[in-house]
């Protein structure tokens, strides 16, 4: 077992540190909080390790990532008489994770919570780092708070009950840390799935624990620096711009993509920015594509008539300034810049490239 820090453990033997963690803390009332996938999957391995507990249950899916979701946990915990001395577990993948934390920080101005991430997403980004929220109107995560787990336990075994679809999507904030982090990484595992000889590689060929713990370590230290993204925690929101606009367009037009993926096409657009603003060399660019290319070789497109409500949308981004877009863009692969305001014209420009040249149209 490793722990990143005093409260995120990884590796063999990090259910063992729940089952410690639970019996060495005294809670009135133990509420384990899931989806129809994650009680199936997830909680029959869990449950042992548990003190007496109620469950409840929500749907799965980033449109169930509202308010009205949040109120039947409320609910739920109002009509068990919860007081503040509760603590809810949140056992899942990103939604979960930030809709629980968001849950908890505002029942009775604030329970106790912990993160089991059951996705490889959730695992090396929202289950760490104190972030928690719902969307509102359709627009990604506009309702929320800054609120920290008494502790994180990372177990890589629930992966295996993960589609291909829902591990390459985690993967994407795998790129995204080492692309503004760690070009020794990045450069690693581009020749993993391009090797001179052999097979490539594919995800579940990779120790994932490893991989995990790296990137907890990456995101760890950003948010260690800078709390409440004043400065250098922005780093993080590479590709999420546009990538988080991605997501609502394709929710609104009735058709559900993962976060990773959207991701993923956010950090293809945002590179294209990075080089049009002179920030990052253009020959970088045919690696990060084809990295993506293989993690994602199917990912869905958009008609260039589509790209003015996708402004709008980009639009609504939490990291505007002033009705300005705010990017963080890359200097080259593991540098990053903060803070660019980036014209209109350069992100249509992105925006053109990526639907023009990229992937097929659906």
């Amino acid at each position: 077992m490793s722990v990143v820090n005093k409260n995120i453990f990884t590796g063999t033997g990090s259910l063992k540190s729940l089952a410690k963690f639970l019996s060495a803390n005294s809670f009135s009332q133990t509420f384990v909080l899931v989806d129809e996938n994650t009680v199936k999957h997830c909680y029959p391995l869990v449950k042992k390790l548990l003190p007496k507990h109620s469950v409840i249950q929500i749907k799965s899916g980033e449109e169930n990532k509202t308010l009205a979701t949040c109120q039947t946990i409320w609910n739920k915990l109002t009509g068990a008489n919860a007081d503040r001395q509760t603590l809810l577990i949140n056992l899942g993948g990103g939604v979960i994770s930030d809709l629980g934390g968001f849950a908890a920080g505002c029942y009775k101005r604030g329970i106790k919570f912990i993160n089991i991430p059951t996705t490889l997403l959730a695992m090396v980004d929202a289950s760490v780092g104190a972030k928690t929220g719902v969307d509102l109107n359709g627009f990604k995560n506009q309702i929320g708070l800054f609120n920290e787990p008494e502790a994180v336990f990372v177990h890589t075994g629930f992966l295996k009950t993960l589609s291909d679809e829902e591990l390459s999507a985690g993967f994407a904030e795998v790129i995204k840390h080492y692309l503004i982090a760690d070009k020794k990484a990045f450069n690693e595992i581009s020749k993993l799935f391009f090797p001179k000889k052999g097979k490539p590689y594919s995800i579940r060929m990779m120790d994932l624990d490893a991989l995990v713990q790296k990137n907890i370590a990456i995101k760890a230290k950003i948010v260690a620096k800078d709390k409440f993204e004043t400065g250098e925690r922005k780093a993080l929101n590479f590709g999420h711009t546009i990538g988080h606009a991605m997501e609502t367009y394709f929710l609104n037009k009735g058709k559900k993509i993962l976060h990773g993926e959207a991701v993923a096409i956010g950090i293809l657009c945002e590179s294209g920015i990075s080089i049009n603003a002179g920030l990052l060399p253009r020959g970088r660019f045919p690696f990060i594509l084809l990295l993506i290319g293989a993690i994602f070789p199917d990912l869905p497109n958009f008609r260039k008539q589509s790209i003015p409500a996708i402004l709008k949308l980009i639009e609504q981004d939490k990291k505007s300034s002033e009705g300005k877009n705010q990017f963080t863009l890359l200097k080259d692969v593991g540098k990053y810049s903060t803070g660019n305001f980036v014209e209109e014209n350069l992100i249509v420009h992105s925006l053109t490239y990526y639907s023009e040249m990229f992937f097929r149209h659906k």
